[in-house]
Parts: structure tokens; sequence; C-alpha cells
């Protein structure tokens, strides 16, 4: 569970070379912070991080080298995604001190803010000069997941999109080009509509099963929630009136993606309906699938990179390198399903250590660094990752790959955000169950909006209808309509 020593040569003098180009008098954000930790030399801080792989850029990276350059111990404490809100809050009702840094997704930080759990960074990015550096991060991030009521409270950390993943060579195949614009009237190739996808998918099935299936998505609800999120969107719809706050996810649009998300089980793998992100990984760099969606670690462990790390054993080999284009998925807005920000315990006892780890951490050099380690999942956010030499020259397909993120980065969807967000999201994690059980979809989608119109009277419609209606007005929340 280490960084190979070639990989990390190679990020350093890539770093290093980028610092000797910088006029001497030039310090930068890292640079800054570093410095300024420095009177705290001998102290610890506690940062919050996501458990498993995310742990091993603090743990193996990040972390040993901001004691080597600052003297201060960094402690991580480990905690699964699930459990995360739920510690952070227990933490600071009970005002224990016990946390300093925290990793939080986008969607809780209403509620967090709202409750009084993280501290306000302006002031502090005032004091050390990472204004101009905030701004450098891509678009979609900061401006929809840095700020609550004009505030900012947490610093974009980790890009999280969803990308479609397709076989070139099945695609760029001439006899499945000819058969397929024979059957279908026009071009193979990465799917614009959910009708494109549906056509294709049972098209490459129909040929290749059981050998290859046309498609597979991780359809475990946790998973699938998010991808329910991004294609009702993508489709028109909408969550709420947001002059009532009723729940208008049982719409026709609803309904119909739920009907069609059914549908298109059929040619995909049998017992697909229980895939979760490994078994959907493994079935797409075995070459079972044709395509699939998910995060951007799926592109690179496709490729091959990193993948000889002890770390990533789990992973399976891939027979695929060379053979995967990237593209957006159907309706051009794919979901920034998750991802991280870095955060600071309004409880800390530490806050500008915290602070300052984290600037250093969000920093232009030291991101550029921790996104293309391969075993820790942190994803390009800044403009600067995506146009990276280094980075591009990782594996044949990465400048492709980065203009595929950086496409996604622009035109992204912001996962739903609201005051008890879990409660809305555990309805839609029920709903998905049903539909895999072979209910209704529209019996299943009027239950759901008579539990979000519950919790939303329990919260008060015209407080939680403030909170949606901030959300909606940023740019990611709901495509742009012409």
């Amino acid at each position: 569970m280490r960084i190979t020593r070639r990989l990390f040569l190679q990020t350093t003098a890539a770093a290093t070379a980028a610092g000797l180009a910088r006029p001497a008098f030039a310090r930068t954000a890292a640079d800054r912070a570093v410095e300024e930790a420095k009177k705290y030399a001998g102290s610890t801080i506690n940062i919050v991080w996501e458990a498993g792989l995310q742990a091993l850029d603090p743990l193996n990276f990040s972390g040993p080298k901001w004691t080597e350059l600052t003297g201060i111990e960094v402690r991580v404490v480990e905690v699964q995604t699930a459990e995360m809100f739920t510690k952070i809050m227990q933490e600071f009702r009970a005002g224990t001190g016990a946390y300093d840094s925290l990793n939080v997704i986008p969607a809780w930080m209403p509620d967090l803010a709202n409750a009084g759990a993280l501290e306000p960074l302006d002031a502090l990015v005032e004091k050390y000069g990472y204004r101009d550096e905030l701004q450098a991060i891509a678009p979609t991030y900061r401006d929809n997941q840095m700020m609550v009521d004009g505030k900012i409270y947490a610093f974009p950390d980790d890009g999280d999109v969803f990308i479609l993943y397709y076989r070139k060579d099945v695609f760029e195949d001439p006899a499945n080009q000819a058969a397929f614009k024979d059957a279908h009237g026009y071009d193979l190739a990465p799917p614009k509509t959910w009708a494109q996808f549906a056509e294709i998918g049972r098209f490459l099935t129909d040929k290749y099963a059981p050998q290859m299936y046309g498609a597979a998505f991780f359809r475990q609800p946790p998973y699938t929630m998010y991808m329910f999120q991004e294609r009702f969107r993508n489709e028109g719809g909408r969550f709420f009136d947001a002059d009532s706050m009723r729940a208008t996810i049982n719409s026709d649009v609803g309904v119909r993606v739920f009907d069609e998300m059914r549908a298109e089980n059929a040619f995909m793998p049998p017992g697909v309906e229980q895939w979760g992100f490994v078994e959907n990984l493994a079935a797409f760099l075995s070459g079972q699938t044709a395509m699939t969606i998910s995060w951007p670690p799926y592109g690179r462990w496709a490729a091959g990179y990193g993948t000889d790390e002890s770390a990533l054993s789990w992973v399976p080999k891939s027979t695929v390198a060379g053979k995967v284009g990237y593209a957006l998925p159907p309706g051009g807005h794919p979901q920034l399903a998750a991802g991280f920000c870095l955060a600071v315990a309004s409880t800390s006892r530490q806050k500008e250590a915290a602070y300052l780890f984290n600037q250093w951490l969000n920093s232009e050099d030291i991101s550029m660094q921790r996104v293309q380690l391969p075993y820790a999942l942190r994803d390009p956010f800044r403009t600067s990752h995506f146009d990276d030499p280094v980075y591009k020259s990782r594996w044949p397909e990465a400048p492709e790959y980065l203009a595929t993120l950086e496409a996604g980065s622009e035109t992204g969807l912001l996962d739903l955000s609201l005051l008890q967000t879990d409660r809305y999201e555990e309805v839609l994690r029920q709903s998905i169950s049903r539909l895999w059980a072979g209910e209704d979809p529209k019996a299943i989608l009027d239950d759901a909006a008579a539990q979000w119109d519950q919790t939303t009277d329990r919260i008060g419609a015209d407080k939680q209808g403030a909170v949606y209606r901030a959300w909606a007005a940023k740019s990611g929340a709901y495509p742009a309509r012409t």
C-alpha cells in the first residue's frame, strides 16, 4: 500500500520543474500555507476522511509530506461514507473538538452549515491569500460546491462526475457499423439519448451475448439513486414545485424513467439488479460489457494506470486497455455524484492549523499531485488538472479522458441538496429496490412523493423551500434549456 518509486519520481519531478519555472519572489498558496503552519509545529490535527482507498492519500502521501514540511502531525480518522455525516454532527453536538479538518459531501453542506458544524472560511481565505487560486477551480465545482448563504464553508476537492465508457473496437467494427445503420438508420456511436442507448444496447447484446452484453450499470440503490437524479433532470423533470414544495418526482417523466431503467436490464447481464461498484467494474474490465457509466477511476483502471499498486490488487486485470472510449452520458449533463469538499470543524481547537492544511491540500501545486495518485480516488477538479501535460502522458488515451472529464465538469448536475437530504435519498433508495422487485413504477413514485411531502412538512415547507430555491438557482441544479 505505497506509491511506486517510478510514479512518485515522475510526479515529484513535474512539480519541482513547475516550481523552478516560477520567479523566486512568487510564493504559491501551497508555499504560504507551509510557512504559516510552521508556527504550529509539534501539534497534531485530526482529519476525517472516507475509509478505504480515499484515505491512502493522507496516510501515504499528503499527511507524511505535511509533517515533513511543517512539523504538524496528521492523524487520519477513517469513517465509512454512510456514517460520515452522522459522526460529524455527533461530534459537533458533543463539542469535544475531536475533529479539525473535515471531508464533506457537497449535498450535506446546507445541513452542516445551518447547524453551525462548519467554520466559515472567508476571513482565513483573505488572511492567507487563497482567493485567486480558488477561482482556478473548475467553475461548476467552484460556483456550486463552496458556499452556503454567500459564505465560503469548504473547498471543492474531488471532481466526481459520471461519464460513459464504451468499447471503441466494438463500436468501430465495420460490420457492426453497417448492420446497425441498416437496422436503425443512424451511425453506431456513443448514444446521445436514452432511446439510442437502448437501441445500441439491444443490438450489441443480440449479437454478442452471452460472451458480451451491450451494457451494464451498477444497480444497487445507493448508486442508482444518483443515476435516477441525473436522468430524471435530463429528461425535463423537476424534484419539487418551487412554490408549494410538493414533490413532483412522480410526474410522467419520473414514471417513464423508471419504466425505461427496468426495461434496460433485459439486455444487461443476468443478475445486474444486484451489481455494485466492483461487480460492474469487473464486468467492464473483463470485456463482458460494451458500455457502462461510472466515476472517473474506471477510466484510469481500464487503461491499466496504477493497477500494479498493491492497494489496487483487488482491481481485476484489464483486458480492454487501449480499446476504451469516453463520452458524456445520454443527455449531456452528467451527475456530479457525491464528491468531497474540505472544511474545518467549528468545534476544532486548531482551526488555523486545520485551515492551512486544507489550503495546502487543495492548492494548485499539491492537488495536481494528489489527483494523479492511482490509488487515492481524488479526481480532477481544477482547470489546470485537465490540461496538465504530465497527466496527459499517463496512458495513450489520457488526453481524451481528461477532455471528457472537463466537459462533464462544465455541464454536470449537482446532487439534490436540502435540509435532511438523506431522508429524501433514503426514499429514493427504497423506491429503486421496489422497482427491481417488479412493483408498478407509478405506484412506487406516488408513495415516494408522499413520503417526501411528509418530510418537507416536518421540516417546514417555507424553511425547506428557501433551501431548495437557493439550490435550484445554482447553475448546476437543472440543465439549461434553450
